[in-house]
């Protein structure tokens, strides 16, 4: 299996360490370099990190193979692939799937069917899920080939630069048209699993808009600004406006087996050309059946 391997180009004399970390090198990953069969190559030739670089020298990193976690069982399963290349996999999940196995989901997750695709495919590459998704909602997720490339694109989520939209179905009828919910969400004291806004929180903030106001239930894009474990869902419950089918957050499956939740567009700059990307995804059918 080739690794995967960047070249950059020296734009001015510097120390390689410095010009490394300039190029976003992370120092964890850097030592993965170092110790884990990596090279670091100027004009061909392999140095250590305190060489001093000259303008225009062809810096070329390699970097380790990586292996799959000896727990990860790569599975043949329905793969629906959006985009790929060397750097990153764009894939569409399915609602009723897990993004990484579980004690109660041990097979059958997309992790563990993405682990078959990167066996087939000579990907020599652990799992680096940038963006999960919940059990039952469907939609994009971003998952990065290596763990440099995970690094860029986490500094991307830290800065903002990536944006995640989502659409949804609430209960009831939202009056304002756009809106921004901003409350902090901590972990509930009686339950492991579920998170609420609370004092003392992580800081949240979820931007709201609604599509059209159907019979007793909305349709709204949400672009999240934060991150936080089941922020929409926690958000929306905060305001009176659980999503359809969401039984843990006060929602009813009168109408869906499930919380009414999709990641309808992914946009972000390639970490490697600095393209940016804009990904889009449709609902499923039984969320579409709904609108």
């Amino acid at each position: 299996m080739k690794p995967f391997q960047l070249t950059y180009t020296a734009e001015a004399p510097n120390l390689l360490r410095e010009a490394l970390g300039e190029w976003g090198i992370s120092k964890r990953t850097l030592a993965s370099v170092k110790y884990g069969g990596g090279q670091i190559l100027v004009n061909g030739t392999e140095v250590t990190v305190r060489h001093a670089l000259e303008k225009g020298d062809a810096v070329t990193v390699i970097f380790p193979n990586e292996e799959h976690g000896k727990g990860l069982v790569a599975e043949e399963g329905d793969l629906k692939i959006v985009y790929e290349d060397a750097a990153l996999l764009i894939v569409e999940k399915p609602p009723f799937q897990n993004t990484i196995p579980s004690r109660e989901h041990p097979f059958g997750s997309l992790a563990n069917i993405v682990a078959k695709h990167f066996n087939d495919h000579g990907i020599p590459s652990t799992l680096h899920i940038a963006t999960r998704l919940d059990r039952d909602t469907s939609g994009l997720v971003c998952i990065a080939k290596n763990r440099h490339i995970h690094h860029m694109i986490s500094l991307q989520q830290q800065e903002k630069k990536m944006k995640r939209r989502y659409e949804a179905l609430v209960h009831g009828l939202i009056d304002k048209d756009e809106f921004t919910i901003t409350a902090p969400i901590g972990r509930k004291n009686t339950s492991i699993i579920e998170r609420e806004v609370r004092e003392g929180g992580q800081f949240a903030e979820t931007e709201v808009r609604v599509l059209q106001r159907l019979e007793g239930y909305s349709h709204i894009i949400l672009q999240l600004n934060t991150g936080r474990t089941h922020q929409i869902r926690v958000h929306m419950t905060h305001i009176g406006y659980p999503l359809l089918g969401d039984d843990l957050y006060g929602g009813k499956r009168d109408l869906l087996g499930r919380q009414a939740l999709h990641c309808s567009k992914l946009e972000l700059i390639h970490p490697v050309s600095g393209d940016p990307l804009f990904f889009s995804s449709s609902l499923n059918k039984d969320m579409q059946s709904l609108v």
